[in-house]
């Protein structure tokens, strides 16, 4: 595999918002009735795992220029990723999401708002240019203009020879027209070098319960280059269209899910771009995501990734 060069380890186009994570573990967001605010979004996280890990990572994404706008922004700088891009437009208000901690995939609900204005004119090609992977989501492919916007980056970024990769977090809460989000990330996934689906995004987005293989295998079949299915307990099966393994799950406590996925691609991406190999990579990743099902709330600080390399040897 062969990764371009470029100033920023990673590029993520699509959502930043705030997440009001419950205090205490509920099974339902209706049970909650306090909540802790903290910087949110899918990509958005990914980035900040990634310079929590020691990498160089920025964010495309559009917020809305009050409090909660700000917020946003200073907990990025705080956690050493490039605000640069980050679009703050006084002609929005920024997306807030609520969500019932749990230890498995949360409840949730967002209020949606500036980070869908995220237009393709928005997306500077000398962000793609400079970077060695550009990263989305599902999430932000399932509104308008924010799903050109991604389009358009994954376009740049093919011409560019940058790595992909996208995260198909579908959930029919976000994207009622199943149908249609198949064929949007379906088109998608041809100019995708990476692809990581949970089981549950598999449930949800093709409506069915087979076995795991299998969407690998549509996966593979939809464009992507390389497929990696988290399982949660079962651990994790990965593909890269050659070769197929598992790598069983660490026994964890379990405390807080939010957020597990997030943790395990920042994971997955810094080890590719260190040069590890797939296995090695996944295995890396399990390292870090069992880690932050330990945790509560996001990382403290910064990840030492020499020691987790070792904790996997």
């Amino acid at each position: 595999m062969i990764i371009a060069n470029g100033d920023l380890d990673l590029l993520t186009v699509g959502e930043a918002l705030v997440d009001f994570i419950s205090e205490t573990p509920a099974e339902h967001l209706r049970e909650v009735e306090l909540f802790r605010r903290h910087q949110g979004g899918s990509p958005a996280n990914v980035a900040v795992n990634v310079a929590k890990l020691g990498g160089k990572a920025a964010v495309v994404a559009k917020v809305g220029i009050g409090a909660f706008g700000a917020f946003i922004k200073s907990e990025l700088r705080a956690s050493g990723v490039d605000t640069d891009y980050l679009l703050m437009d006084h002609r929005v208000h920024t997306t807030v999401v609520f969500v019932a901690r749990t230890s498995g995939t949360p409840d949730f609900e967002a209020l949606r708002a500036g980070d869908a204005q995220l237009g393709p004119g928005d997306v500077p090609a000398d962000a793609i240019r400079r970077s060695r992977i550009v990263h989305s989501s599902a999430f932000a492919l399932s509104r308008q203009p924010e799903r050109v916007a991604v389009q358009r980056a994954f376009a740049l970024a093919t011409r560019h020879g940058k790595l992909t990769s996208l995260d198909p977090n579908y959930s029919p809460i976000i994207w009622p027209q199943r149908t249609e989000a198949l064929n949007v990330i379906k088109g998608l996934l041809t100019r995708t070098t990476f692809t990581k689906p949970s089981l549950d995004d598999c449930h949800r987005l093709f409506n069915d319960d087979v076995e795991p293989g299998l969407y690998v295998d549509r996966f593979h079949d939809m464009g992507a280059d390389t497929v990696v299915l988290t399982m949660g307990p079962d651990g994790t099966l990965a593909s890269d269209g050659h070769r197929r393994f598992h790598v069983p799950a660490r026994p964890v406590r379990v405390r807080d899910a939010t957020g597990a996925g997030d943790s395990f691609w920042g994971g997955f991406l810094v080890a590719m771009l260190d040069g590890h190999d797939l296995e090695r990579s996944v295995r890396f990743a399990c390292e870090i995501a069992a880690r932050k099902l330990a945790t509560i709330g996001p990382f403290p600080g910064t990840i030492d990734r020499r020691e987790i390399y070792a904790a996997i040897d």
